[in-house]
Order: C-alpha cells, then sequence, then structure tokens
C-alpha cells in the first residue's frame, strides 16, 4: 500500500471518529434536550392542575374538577394523566374519584419521600416519559393548605403523575442526526479530494527520491529527480539534482578504481560506498603494515609480521608458514602457531614438489574433494594451503587448519585479504632475499662457493659468544696446498684454480652442515668442526688429507700431477680461550707442518708458539 493511500485512509478514518464522535453527542444532547423538555411541561402540567384544583376547592365545585382534568389531558403531548390522594386526604375527605388511587410502586413511592421521580420506557416505536410529581402542604400564599387540610406543613397530600409521548422528538433527533452524517460525508469526500489533489505531487517526489536513493546505493547517482510541486520544494530538487551530479563526479567510480589497488571480493557489499569505506579501511592497514616491513631489518622480522597478521588480524589460531626455495624445491618451516606440520615432514620439507598448493599454485581447501593432497597426512582436520609466489626464485606458503566447517568458511572468505598483505609483503621480501644474497656473495669466495675471510671476521665474535654461552666446542683446522706457487709458476694459474676448487669440493664432502669451511685466502682453507672430539677432529682431518692427496690433475700435453697438503689443528677452548687465537694456533700448527716434511697433519703444542700472546 502507498503512501498516500496510507494517508488517505488515515485522515478518512479520523473524520469518520469525528463524525461518530458528533453524532452521538448530538444524540445524547438531544435526548437529554427531549427528557428535559418534557419534564419541564410535567412540572407547568402539574402546577396548572394545582392551581385548577385549589380554585375548584375554594369555590366550592369539587366535584366538577374531572372535566378540568379531562380537558387537560387531551393535550397531545400527554397521554395519561391521574391524580393520586395521600392517606391524611383520604382520612379528611375520603377515597376521591375511583381512579384517583395509586396505580403503582411509583405513586407508593413519591407520597412517601415527597420526591419527583422520572422513569424512561423505550420500545422499537415509541419512547414514553413518566413523571411524578407530589403535591406538598404550605402556609406561604393564599390559600393557606393548613386552613383546609388537617395536616402539617411540607406533608404530601397526593401526587399527579403523566406520561407524555417523545417519540416524536427521537424521529426529529434521528432525522438531525442523518443530516449531520450527510454533511460530514460530504465534507469527507471534499477533503480527501483536496487531499488527494494536492498531496499527489508530493507523493510522486517521495517515490521518485526512494527511486534515486535506491540507485544510489548501487553507486548509480545519474538519477535526475523532477516534480509537479514549485516554489521552495522545486528549489530542493534542483540542488539535489546539482548534489547527485557532483556525487557520481566523485563517488561513480570510485568503486573500480580502488579495485586496482585491492582484487575484487575483498569488501564485497551491496552498497558501493560502504564497499569503497572498507576497501580504503583495507589499504589504510595494507599501507600502513608495508610502511613498517619497509623498516625492519631482516627477511625474517617481515615473516614475524606476516605471522602477526593471520593470528591479530585474521584470528587464525593454528596454521604453519613456510619458504621455498624454487630452484632446489625445499622447503623450510619458518613459524608454526598451535599446531604442527601437516604434511608427511622432512619427505615434502625436501621434495616440494609433492606439496599440492606449491606444485599446482593454486589454493588447496580441504572439502573440495575427499583426501585432496596425498602428502597431507591431517586426514580428520580441515585445512587450507596458500602458496604465494615472491619471485622466481622463492615462495611462501601457509597452512592452515580449522577444527570446524564454519571457521574452515571464515578462514576462506579471508584468502584475498591475506593475499593482500602478501602482495604489499612481496616487494620488501623480494628485496630482503636480493639483500641477503648480495650480502651472502659478498660474504663467499666467488670461484669456490665457500665463505670468505670478510664473513669470518664479521661472524667470528658472535660465533663465539655463542659457543661460550652453550658451552660449546670448536676445532680448527688450517689447510695449506704443499708448493702451490710451483703450480702457478709451472703450470699457469688456470691449473691452480682447478686445485682450488677441488679442494673446497672436498671440504664440502667431509664437513657437516654445522661446521664452517671457509677460504682464508689463496691456497689457505679454515675449517671449524662444531663440537667435533679429538677422534672425530683427526679423523676428518685425515679424510680431506687423503682425499686429496688422491686427486689427479690433468696440466695439459698428456702431463698429470698429484699434490699434497699440510694441516694444522687447534682446538678451542681447549688450546685457547678465544676462536682467534686458536686460528692462530693452528696456522703455528700448519707452519710446523710445513716446516717438517709437509704432507702431514699436526696438532698444536704451546711450544710451538714462539710469539707473544694476543
Amino acid at each position: 500500500m502507498g503512501t498516500k493511500s496510507k494517508l488517505l485512509i488515515v485522515v478518512a478514518l479520523m473524520l469518520l471518529g469525528l463524525t461518530a464522535a458528533t453524532i452521538i453527542n448530538v444524540s445524547l444532547n438531544f435526548r437529554d434536550y427531549s427528557i428535559k423538555s418534557a419534564v419541564d411541561k410535567s412540572n407547568l402540567t402539574a402546577n396548572i392542575v394545582k392551581d385548577g384544583l385549589t380554585a375548584h376547592m375554594v369555590n366550592g365545585t369539587m366535584d366538577d374538577r374531572q372535566y378540568f382534568l379531562d380537558q387537560i389531558s387531551k393535550n397531545e403531548d400527554v397521554k395519561n394523566l391521574w391524580l393520586v390522594r395521600s392517606q391524611n386526604v383520604i382520612k379528611q375527605y375520603g377515597d376521591g374519584f375511583n381512579d384517583e388511587t395509586i396505580r403503582d410502586a411509583i405513586d407508593q413511592k413519591v407520597l412517601e419521600t415527597g420526591e419527583i421521580v422520572k422513569n424512561i420506557t423505550e420500545t422499537t416505536d415509541t419512547i414514553t416519559l413518566r413523571v411524578t410529581i407530589p403535591y406538598k402542604a404550605t402556609t406561604t400564599g393564599t390559600p393557606n393548605c393548613l386552613n383546609c387540610h388537617d395536616v402539617k406543613r411540607g406533608d404530601t397530600l397526593g401526587a399527579i403523575s403523566m406520561e407524555f409521548d417523545i417519540s416524536g422528538m427521537r424521529n426529529i433527533g434521528m432525522f438531525t442526526i442523518l443530516k449531520i452524517l450527510g454533511i460530514n460525508l460530504i465534507f469527507l469526500v471534499i477533503v480527501l479530494m483536496l487531499i488527494n489533489y494536492y498531496v499527489t505531487p508530493y507523493m510522486q517526489l517521495f517515490s521518485n527520491l526512494q527511486d534515486g536513493i535506491k540507485k544510489a546505493h548501487r553507486g548509480d547517482f545519474t538519477h535526475q529527480f523532477t516534480s509537479k510541486v514549485g516554489g521552495d520544494a522545486k528549489k530542493v530538487i534542483n540542488q539535489i539534482n546539482t548534489l547527485f551530479a557532483k556525487m557520481q563526479e566523485t563517488f561513480g567510480d570510485l568503486k573500480y578504481n580502488l579495485e586496482t589497488f585491492i582484487p575484487k571480493g575483498c569488501a564485497s557489499s551491496n552498497d558501493p560506498l560502504y564497499e569503497a569505506k572498507a576497501i580504503i579501511g583495507e589499504l589504510s592497514d595494507i599501507y600502513k603494515f608495508k610502511k613498517t616491513i619497509e623498516l625492519d631489518a631482516s627477511k625474517n622480522e617481515v615473516y614475524s609480521r606476516i605471522t602477526d597478521i593471520l593470528k591479530s588480524k585474521f584470528k587464525i589460531e593454528h596454521f604453519a608458514f613456510y619458504e621455498v626455495n624454487n630452484i632446489l624445491e625445499e622447503r623450510k618451516l619458518v613459524y608454526t602457531h598451535n599446531t604442527e606440520s601437516i604434511c608427511l615432514g622432512t619427505i615434502v620439507d625436501e621434495d616440494a614438489q609433492l606439496c599440492r598448493a606449491h606444485r599446482t599454485k593454486t589454493d588447496v581447501i580441504s572439502t573440495e574433494f575427499e583426501n585432496l593432497c596425498k602428502t597431507c597426512n591431517a586426514k580428520e582436520m580441515r585445512y587450507i594451503c596458500i602458496p604465494f609466489q615472491i619471485n622466481h626464485d622463492a615462495s611462501l606458503l601457509i597452512s592452515i587448519t580449522a577444527s570446524t566447517d564454519e571457521d574452515l568458511s571464515r578462514i576462506n572468505g579471508e584468502i584475498l585479504s591475506i593475499k593482500n598483505y602478501l602482495e604489499a609483503a612481496k616487494p620488501v621480501i623480494e628485496s630482503k632475499i636480493l639483500m641477503d644474497r648480495l650480502r651472502d656473495t659478498s660474504l663467499r669466495d666467488g670461484m669456490t662457493g665457500l665463505y670468505n675471510r670478510r664473513f669470518l671476521e664479521e661472524f667470528i665474535d658472535k660465533i663465539m659468544s655463542q659457543a661460550s654461552r652453550l658451552e660449546e666446542r670448536y676445532s680448527v683446522l688450517m689447510l695449506d696446498v704443499d708448493f702451490f706457487k710451483m703450480i702457478n709458476d709451472t703450470y699457469g694459474h688456470d691449473v691452480g684454480d682447478k686445485v682450488i676448487v677441488a679442494i673446497a669440493g672436498i671440504l664440502k664432502e667431509n664437513i657437516r652442515d654445522a661446521d664452517l669451511a671457509i677460504r682464508y685466502g689463496g691456497e689457505e682453507f679454515l675449517v671449524m668442526l662444531h663440537n667435533a672430539t679429538d677422534e672425530g677432529t683427526l679423523k676428518v682431518a685425515k679424510a680431506i688429507h687423503d682425499s686429496f692427496g688422491k686427486l689427479v690433475f690433468d696440466v695439459g700435453a698428456g702431463e698429470k700431477i698429484q699434490k699434497t697438503m699440510s694441516i694444522g689443528i687447534a682446538k678451542f677452548p681447549t688450546d685457547g680461550d678465544t676462536i682467534w687465537k686458536c686460528i692462530k694456533y693452528a696456522d703455528t700448527a700448519l707452519y710446523e707442518a710445513k716446516n717438517t716434511g709437509r704432507n702431514k697433519i699436526v696438532e698444536f703444542q704451546a711450544d710451538m708458539f714462539k710469539g707473544e700472546d694476543f
């Protein structure tokens, strides 16, 4: 039902209510007026009868009073009239005529109380008013009632009862009410027509406004508002049209422009302005996140920020965060929160291609297909795996588990927003990876790929501090090729380089991941064995020494050569309280090996060092 129809109905009901109230009020007042008029007439009639009876009594013509009463009864409004004598009058003058006796309880009551009694009897056809008025003995005026009646002043001498037909007044009242009703109905029709005439343009304007607002909710501000209303309303319409035109220019394409920064669907809503607000809020949060991570010192700090976002913003309770080396197809666990890796442990870490999300470069959601990822051991759990490629060399992988379908659905709805943060972090992470690579390059020997002396100088203090704190041991091996200068001088630097590269390969094959191999300079190499026993140290040194001694180098023209190596060993903290001292002592042991025949392994002894301690 339209607003105009509702307004017309309300006005009609109000006017009909007013009409009903008017009719009821008129009916009640008319009824009261009719009864009052009849009562006044009965009082007048009673006084006339009283005066007439008194005159008959004074003139001694009481026996002729019936004629007088009959004449009064002929009044068209008086249906019936009779007199009633009190007991005092009956005792003094007798019963009177036959019809002057008590007829009903009303007569009896009036004689006993001396009060007027009125009674109305209504039927469908007539309305009868019965009025019974008492006559009381008085001493004022002429004649004095006590002169003729043996009573006291104020005693009831008798009563007159009259019945009036007031049906005519009811008919008059009904006719009056019908006229009032007719006038009101005509007024109602006129009012409704006027309201319809004057309100219709405003209702049309209101409907037009609604249409424009609905379009605005959909992001369409092209609606043109029109109205037949003039004056101030016309000015308002023109102002609204101007406002909508400006809003179309300002906001019309806002949503689509914002989606160039954030993919469609991240803040989905039927209200484009609300959606724009949500997107702007998302952009603001992402901008602050990006500005923060740009100042972080390392890649690991950036990863820590991402895990904080997953926990605080997206309320993810259980997840694992991985970094993947795309070149080696190796996966490394960076962080885990309230969960364990749902993949098959080191099997997938060593071969990242076994991870479906990484291999397909698509999100893996457990509810899409039963046993979707074959390498996932979370058979009874709900999970989402989100891959994200940083560059050709590196990728990220976030593995999320959920306890309920509702939680999984919520997280699924957040994937686009999560990727927005990863996209913001991408250039920063890529930059950190590049810086790490450049730094690593500066700390590695270009020919062998081993750490160089700069690495040793930069990190030895950290290594020593950690070793002292954790009470760790290091065995330091200093290696040198015997008569290496002769190789360069005789066969050229190309052959010398082959020897250097071969040594690096032997070192990599014979030490553990926890150990360090460093090209110390020229043909000198330094090996640091972490927590190695004395026996283990000698075993590694001998393996390196023997492996190098077995190598055969082709120096051209069909000639082949073999070379030997000398090794010096010192141990931290047995031989020295700092690693720097142990490096010096290992070099001293190496010098001892050179001076005592070469091609041997020598462990440091205190008496070998002739210089001052440092």
